[in-house]
């Protein structure tokens, strides 16, 4: 039985809040993540934001999902192997099918306790049905001011994200 299936249900729930999606995932960084300056790697750092950033699409929807995209993913600073990562991420807007998640790595030194925003990034997930087609998710329901802030941003990266894409299909159409 798939995970889909095993849920029984075919609609999405009218509404959930953010702290439903909430996941926080800790990683110790070891050698063989690590680069030959002793920084952890882009791709790894990058393959736990997709796990983490995953697993709060999931916790919203209840769904299987599957990355659509990636924006601003940015590396603010390394993070050096024997320090500990924190990734933190919870759903920020949803549409029909689709949910942004916002995504924050930091780093820990382990002896110090001191700790610094190493990426953040925003995912874009879509829900699938048992037959693995888009299905509806449930409407995020912003909160706390901060969600509300987090919501209206969103809500215009998206804009922003469908005008290029218009842009780039218009130009294309013109140099054919």
């Amino acid at each position: 039985m798939t995970m889909a299936r095993a849920t029984g249900r075919s609609t999405a729930p009218a509404e959930q809040p953010v702290s439903k999606s909430q996941v926080i995932m800790n990683e110790m960084v070891l050698p063989n993540d690590a680069n030959a300056l002793g920084n952890v790697l882009g791709g790894h750092v990058m393959h736990l934001m997709d796990m983490c950033a995953a697993m709060a699409a999931m916790r919203h929807c209840r769904r299987v999902v599957v990355t659509a995209s990636v924006d601003q993913l940015s590396f603010h600073h390394p993070v050096k192997v024997g320090e500990l990562m924190s990734l933190k991420s919870s759903v920020n807007y949803t549409d029909r099918t689709s949910m942004e998640v916002g995504i924050r790595v930091e780093a820990e030194h382990p002896l110090t306790g001191e700790r610094r925003h190493t990426s953040s990034a925003y995912f874009t997930f879509v829900a699938l049905d048992e037959q693995g087609r888009p299905t509806p998710v449930p409407k995020v329901a912003p909160q706390s001011e901060v969600e509300q802030r987090r919501f209206r941003a969103a809500r215009k990266r998206r804009a922003a994200r469908l005008a290029l894409r218009e842009e780039i299909a218009r130009a294309d159409g013109e140099t054919g």
